[in-house]
């Protein structure tokens, strides 16, 4: 897979041209670029679970996972290498292809690598392909990932660099971008995308997709999120997101990324089946599978089955549905944590 930059690159200019077509029209170059590089029926199946939840250091304001905020969220240790593996055999009976794990720390400890690299040894023995985030990396420890046979580092720009400030404070833009670095340099995949709705306008869902597509290679993965407004963060009262500009954040990504897989991730249970079906016609061809994104819900793995039958998608390791009633779509709603004692 070439990922290369295009001759001419992708302007923030160019990218809002793109966002502001006419619908129709963004979907119809969409589409194009989408059935030159894949099956647009097929989509790509990842699980995700929390290895380490909880007690970050850092203040995400669209997080629970952040010890800045008081959503009742009590912090773990990392889990057991046994129990992750159940959950990736699990995962694997379902139909992912791909099993996702992410540990809530600011960036691990190096005291911490030997147990996440035989997580990651052994998720693989099991014939799935893997993928993590951890936070921020050092180059000698994503040369340790890589050794331990990691396909997949994620780690987000979240959104576009003059917006980021609003949404982060801890850590810099280009600390990210130095983390994706070393994962390029270590030899491993990137995951890498970001979260829509956040109070954010086009010109900014534009920028953030120009920092993307610039990348050298731009990633093999790119998660579109739709904010899940969590009580007790700060954007627990963000302003709602015009559905459309999500499916048309989805349309731009493929246009500007075509070889990348475009991931449905977080909010999309929010999203409702309509906005959703969008999103696959506007190419998008991978989602989270599975009943929680680490600690937010997600779309039930039934109703995605019925879904995909539908729809006339399929996935790979998943059996024949039969054809389901529509059901109305999920209204956007706030997520109230349960409370620890």
């Amino acid at each position: 897979m070439n990922n290369s930059k295009p001759s001419e690159p992708w302007t923030r200019e160019r990218i809002l041209a793109l966002l502001d077509l006419p619908l129709p029209d963004l979907l119809w170059q969409a589409q194009q670029v989408h059935r030159a590089h894949f099956d647009p029926t097929e989509i790509q199946l990842s699980s995700l679970l929390s290895i380490k939840t909880g007690g970050c250091a850092e203040d995400c304001g669209y997080c629970p996972q952040s010890a800045h905020h008081d959503v009742g969220l009590k912090a773990g240790k990392l889990m057991d290498v046994d129990l992750v593996l159940a959950n990736a055999r699990a995962a694997k009976q379902a139909g992912a292809a791909r099993f996702c794990m992410g540990a809530a720390w600011r960036e691990p400890k190096d005291r911490d690598l030997d147990a996440v690299a035989a997580v990651v040894e052994g998720v693989k023995a099991l014939g799935l392909e893997t993928c993590m985030t951890l936070g921020m990396l050092r180059p000698e420890q994503a040369r340790r990932l890589a050794e331990a046979g990691l396909d997949y580092y994620n780690h987000n720009l979240d959104t576009s660099p003059e917006f980021y400030g609003e949404i982060i404070t801890t850590r810099t833009y280009q600390e990210r971008l130095d983390t994706l670095h070393h994962v390029r340099e270590a030899g491993m995949k990137v995951c890498c995308g970001g979260i829509v709705g956040m109070g954010e306008g086009r010109a900014e869902r534009a920028g953030l997709l120009a920092e993307l597509a610039n990348l050298d290679p731009y990633p093999e993965s790119v998660p579109i999120n739709a904010l899940v407004r969590v009580a007790g963060t700060p954007l627990e009262h963000a302003p709602d997101l015009d559905p459309f500009e999500f499916v048309r954040t989805v349309a731009a990504a493929r246009i500007v990324m075509p070889r990348a897989r475009v991931r449905l991730s977080a909010g999309r249970r929010e999203l409702g089946d309509g906005i959703q079906a969008l999103c696959f016609l506007a190419g998008a061809n991978s989602i989270f599978y599975g009943d929680t994104l680490l600690v937010t819900g997600n779309a039930e793995v039934d109703a995605d089955r019925a879904l995909f039958a539908r729809l006339g998608l399929r996935a790979e390791g998943l059996p024949e549905v039969p054809m389901a009633e529509s059901g109305r779509p999920a209204a956007r709603r706030t997520v109230t944590l349960q409370r620890t004692p």
